[in-house]
């Protein structure tokens, strides 16, 4: 078995390389590279950088927004964007609420929010953790009831990562 990159891997990788080294802004490498916090006007200035090329979501298929990449081509972006010094990107909207709503919401909500993650016109953060429960989810109190046509939810997270800057939040309930 031949574990090496392929040629047209070998191309790809020296494509996003080539991207990070131009179209990174130094402000946003230097934080990154010198292990600083990278503030969220960085993240969401690298996150719309990468969706004006195309590549705003790149484990997501064509057809939702993303490029397509297989699994490979992923592990590259990743890789080179890494050793480039980009901050990140954000997996909450991009890793957990994208691919949920790919496969199990209706079109409304598809059309409503997916065109938004990669954008980075909408930032989301997670809901899990809870007082007295942490993170064991069989454990959570939080309860969603539904009251017409929506739901109220009553109870607390704690552990919202990045709240502070989101846009919404996708909550175990």
């Amino acid at each position: 078995m031949d574990l090496n990159f392929t040629a047209d891997e070998q191309a790809f990788a020296a494509e996003v390389r080539e991207f990070v080294q131009g179209a990174l802004p130094a402000e946003i490498r230097e934080t990154v590279l010198g292990g600083e916090h990278v503030p969220a006007e960085h993240t969401s200035r690298w996150q719309k950088i990468l969706h004006a090329k195309g590549w705003g979501a790149p484990t997501w298929p064509r057809e939702w927004g993303g490029p397509g990449w297989d699994p490979i081509r992923q592990h590259l972006f990743d890789e080179e964007c890494m050793v480039g010094g980009a901050p990140r990107q954000l997996p909450f909207g991009l890793r957990m609420v994208g691919p949920v709503l790919m496969k199990f919401g209706t079109p409304a909500l598809q059309h409503r929010f997916l065109p938004r993650i990669p954008s980075a016109a909408d930032w989301w953060c997670q809901g899990y953790s809870e007082p007295g429960a942490g993170s064991d989810l069989a454990a959570l109190s939080t309860r969603a009831v539904r009251k017409a046509d929506r739901y109220v939810v009553n109870g607390q997270k704690t552990w919202t990562t990045l709240a502070q800057h989101a846009d919404w939040i996708f909550c175990l309930v």
